[in-house]
């Protein structure tokens, strides 16, 4: 039985979330398991770093030595004398410094994509080592000579067939018992380019691997013993959903909930392939189960808060109407800038649009529309989102805050809030 294990930055953070990721895994001798795992800890965030101040032509030396000496106190508490760990990220780091030594760009998005995906590798090169170390039989893949998607950086779509015929060696492996690691949120375009599947897309590379494989199931290990009715930062008194829909769960998705990634659910959906949230702190727990069933949707309301947003207002010089014409040409300068859209409203003379802020997409959109319009923005905001709201829930979740837009439906009640 093949089963998808995915594993976050969290779950691998440190040596000893390391060890009990082996305990886990060693859990499941009999599956064939292929693993999946995020960078560690807050790797990426560095690398972010790193690819800003070299594309800004500043030194990014100070957060590049963080992420050696992260990884290097990782491997000292691992393996010891033992180098195995360190050969591997002696070599990852070389490439990144290879990378890094070429000239840069103007193309803001590929050049993070080229410098992003050395937080999976690395961490996947220290685990594979570990469990070699550990006497498990494992094999070390690169999800680029596997997932092949488009150019879109930073966001890459899937070749789903191509992706397909280039499984046969990871096939392979699982015939032959091997336990098979491999990186989330990366692939490759047909130029050889790395590409990225969007922030936190491990979740969805274990979902493409799922279905190209015709897994069993998915399990997503995290810090929360389950999907949650609202992220515990904001909320105290979180009620676990034991079990949701595919529809549920891709709606909770799409508006913000960080337990997933809204793109993880459709895969798993066309085959009918059930996604199980579980806590790698306690794993015995039975965590959440995703599946096609809508019986237990909606017994109580969720929240969903996503801050940083800024909201753009686009609206005519000259007072005439904001007409078919105006937005097509707004939203191709929209898809141009690689916006992601969360909310839109359009009034007579002006059209608004949420989305995460993004300093450079940000300035990349109001120089395609401030030629012939007028651009406004306000930011930082935040935008809330309730799922089966009431009108109890909605009195406590506004208090103290200024809302500046407001959508609801029957079923979702969004909110763009100001404190």
């Amino acid at each position: 039985m093949i089963r998808i294990f995915k594993f976050g930055g969290a779950s691998v953070k440190d040596a000893a979330a390391v060890r009990n990721m082996t305990t886990i895994v060693d859990r499941f001798k009999d599956d064939q398991l292929v693993i999946v795992v995020s960078a560690m800890g807050k790797t990426t965030n560095a690398l972010e770093r790193v690819n800003r101040l070299r594309f800004d032509s500043m030194s990014y030396a100070e957060p590049l030595a963080e992420i050696r000496n992260y990884h290097e106190q990782i491997i000292d508490d691992l393996f010891g004398a033992d180098s195995a760990g360190r050969l591997v990220l002696q070599q990852h780091l070389e490439a990144l410094d290879s990378v890094l030594a070429q000239p840069c760009s103007s193309h803001f998005d590929l050049e993070y994509d080229q410098i992003i995906v050395f937080g999976e590798l690395i961490s996947t090169a220290i685990i594979e080592a570990w469990f070699r170390h550990c006497s498990m039989d494992s094999e070390w893949f690169d999800a680029r000579a596997i997932i092949r998607t488009d150019n879109r950086y930073r966001d890459a779509r899937v070749d789903w067939d191509q992706s397909a015929r280039q499984l046969g060696p990871l096939k392979e492996a699982l015939d032959s018992g091997k336990r098979c690691i491999l990186q989330g949120f990366i692939g490759r375009d047909e130029t050889g380019n790395s590409t990225s599947l969007g922030r936190e897309g491990s979740d969805f590379t274990a979902a493409i691997m799922a279905y190209l494989l015709d897994a069993a199931d998915v399990t997503i290990w995290k810090d929360v013993p389950g999907m949650l009715n609202a992220d515990p930062k904001w909320f105290k008194n979180t009620v676990k959903l034991d079990s949701i829909s595919f529809k549920e769960a891709i709606e909770l998705a799409y508006y913000g909930a960080s337990v997933i990634h809204p793109k993880t659910i459709k895969p798993l959906q066309n085959k009918g392939i059930p996604l199980y949230i579980k806590s790698f702190l306690d794993p015995d727990s039975p965590g959440t189960i995703i599946q096609e069933s809508t019986a237990n949707d909606g017994q109580v309301p969720s929240y969903i808060f996503k801050g940083n947003q800024v909201l753009l207002s686009i609206a005519t010089r000259d007072f005439s109407f904001v007409v078919e014409d105006n937005l097509k040409e707004i939203f191709e300068a929209i898809a141009e800038a690689g916006v992601r859209i969360h909310l839109m409203e359009n009034s007579a003379i002006s059209f608004s649009v949420v989305f995460d802020y993004d300093d450079y997409k940000l300035q990349l959109l109001t120089d395609k529309l401030k030629a012939n319009y007028s651009v406004r923005y306000n930011e930082p905001l935040t935008l809330i989102t309730i799922r089966h709201w009431d009108d109890a829930t909605v009195t406590t979740l506004t208090a103290g805050r200024e809302i500046l837009l407001e959508q609801r439906s029957r079923h979702t009640l969004r909110m763009l809030t100001r404190n």
